[in-house]
């Protein structure tokens, strides 16, 4: 049994038009997808601006309403149920893209943090404020920083407040979207590091959507490449890395940079291929209207978007 299946999930916004402001089309943001993830793993959703990864996230959590498919987390359907399923809200979180805009200037740390707890348990004040301290040590900051505003920390100390939100009610999934593209590069590794720290503490299982494949291979068991709304390619983390099959796969691995002078021959030889495939046989991945086709299986955990044979 997967701990989250996803089948043929679609999301489709309407497309307004005339004085009447009638529909007159729809954007297909998440086009039929389908994967699941085990529990204690981590599933990485991957894909360039506009590829639907993002919407596919929120439409899970209950952020987006969807078009069509199912959703079921631990064997249970949930499917546009997210608002009446109270144990879904608190047992699903999420961590967003940007810890500036994603943390409510206004309020102190102390009620941030505290928000889910005040929503779905019942605690006295200084039950609720020894469990904010508790929650803010696990993430690495002061217990003393429950009076503090967010604009007194940095963005990786934000990042961690997020964090310490998202695992306030002690959730068994986390979607986490982007979680370190906001911040410098030097912070980005602590951020990653600790949540696969917290990740084995908790038992927490993650869904991971980025665009920077070095991240997504830091840190998933299994991956998902999106393009238009639709999976081009779907297997495990080596398996996408080391042996990628549709080509727009190959063009994100290649654009990966190696700062190994040993392998600089090496990628630039397989950047070349990829640029020559890339013209030559693009016709061969991608149908008439330049959308992927349904995946196929290559190996047991490897599927590639490709025509069917025969």
């Amino acid at each position: 049994m997967a701990f989250l299946e996803v089948e043929d999930l679609k999301v489709h916004f309407p497309i307004k038009g005339g004085i009447f402001g009638r529909t007159v089309g729809h954007v297909k943001a998440v086009d039929g997808v389908t994967f699941s993830l085990e529990k204690g793993k981590t599933y990485g959703l991957v894909g360039e601006s506009g590829s639907g990864k993002t919407t596919t996230g929120r439409a899970i959590i209950g952020l987006n309403n969807i078009t069509a498919g199912k959703i079921k987390f631990q064997d249970k359907e949930i499917t546009n149920l997210h608002k009446s399923k109270s144990e879904f809200r608190k047992d699903v979180q999420m961590i967003f893209q940007d810890p500036y805009s994603s943390l409510n200037p206004k309020k102190r740390v102390r009620d941030i943090v505290a928000e889910p707890l005040r929503n779905f348990e019942s605690l006295s004040k200084s039950e609720e404020k020894k469990r904010v301290q508790e929650l803010l040590e696990l993430v690495g900051l002061s217990p003393e920083s429950i009076l503090k505003y967010p604009h007194e920390f940095s963005g990786g100390q934000r990042q961690r407040i997020g964090i310490a939100r998202a695992i306030a009610l002690k959730p068994k999934l986390i979607i986490a979207d982007e979680p370190v593209s906001a911040l410098d590069v030097s912070v980005q590794a602590q951020v990653l590091n600790f949540m696969q720290d917290i990740q084995k503490e908790l038992d927490l299982t993650y869904m991971f959507i980025g665009h920077d494949l070095g991240v997504i291979r830091h840190m998933c068991d299994q991956i998902g490449i999106m393009y238009k709304g639709r999976f081009v390619e779907e297997g495990t983390t080596d398996e996408i890395f080391t042996n990628p099959q549709h080509i727009y796969t190959k063009r994100l691995v290649a654009a990966i940079p190696d700062i190994d002078p040993k392998k600089r021959d090496e990628l630039v030889k397989f950047r070349e291929e990829v640029r020559m495939e890339y013209e030559q046989s693009y016709n061969d991945y991608f149908d008439k209207d330049g959308l992927a086709y349904q995946l196929q299986p290559v190996s047991d955990t490897h599927l590639v978007a490709l025509p069917e044979k025969g």
